[in-house]
């Protein structure tokens, strides 16, 4: 068996460019309550948390707020801006790499579950992974800790037992998997950027998904 069991992949920025519709999504939320539209880039630097999250500490939105501005996003992402999403080049090619290695893969996103598996269906990943990782629509499991813990619980595995790896592009991979004692991988074709990786503690960054596929395949 190879050396890494389980690799634990984060959706946004690391599987896929979800900015387009996620960009949308924001803009009109931010119409919703008559808010200044920041720029794309500032509004990109906020991705990877849970919306909640980013509103609240961003932008300084109140729970009634981000109650109304989950509705709107969640109207206009689940039928049209989920779609407004492209693979980023060779990811592909890792999944199926790890996976003919016997490396068990599961998602580990902030992104509600019934979006998450709707997207990996849409790419024709679903066969690749055992489990698809997420957060709820009813927020009881919105970080990433708890998103992890809830995916080792169905792949009945553990730090402990299992030889596992994050991969992801942003600080709360590395924190929720560390949470767990799981080392993660940053990559750097996301949202987020080598110093964040790094001061936060990722054991490696890696430029590419093969560079990734390295990395994960050498341990």
């Amino acid at each position: 068996m190879h050396p890494v069991d389980i690799v634990l992949i984060d959706l946004d920025g690391t599987i896929s460019d979800s900015s387009p519709g996620m960009l949308t999504g924001f803009r009109k939320v931010f119409d919703r309550f008559d808010m200044e539209q920041p720029s794309d880039e500032s509004i990109r630097r906020h991705f990877g948390p849970p919306l909640a999250v980013t509103w609240r500490e961003v932008y300084g939105m109140t729970d009634e707020q981000i109650v109304v501005g989950l509705e709107v996003y969640r109207e206009y992402y689940h039928d049209v801006g989920m779609f407004e999403n492209n693979l980023y080049d060779g990811i592909p090619d890792l999944i199926k790499d790890l996976h003919g290695e016997g490396v068990t893969l599961s998602t580990a996103t902030s992104k509600p579950e019934f979006s998450a598996s709707r997207i990996i269906e849409h790419f024709g990943l679903r066969e690749y992974f055992t489990f698809i990782g997420a957060a709820d629509l009813a927020g009881t499991r919105d970080d990433k800790s708890a998103v992890i813990a809830h995916t080792l619980e169905n792949l009945q595995a553990s730090s402990q037992t299992h030889s596992i790896v994050m991969m992801g592009d942003r600080r709360h991979d590395v924190e929720g998997a560390r949470e767990h004692g799981i080392d993660t991988i940053g990559v750097l074709w996301g949202y987020g950027t080598a110093e964040e990786l790094s001061t936060a503690g990722a054991i490696a960054l890696a430029e590419t998904p093969r560079d990734a596929g390295d990395l994960l395949l050498s341990r």
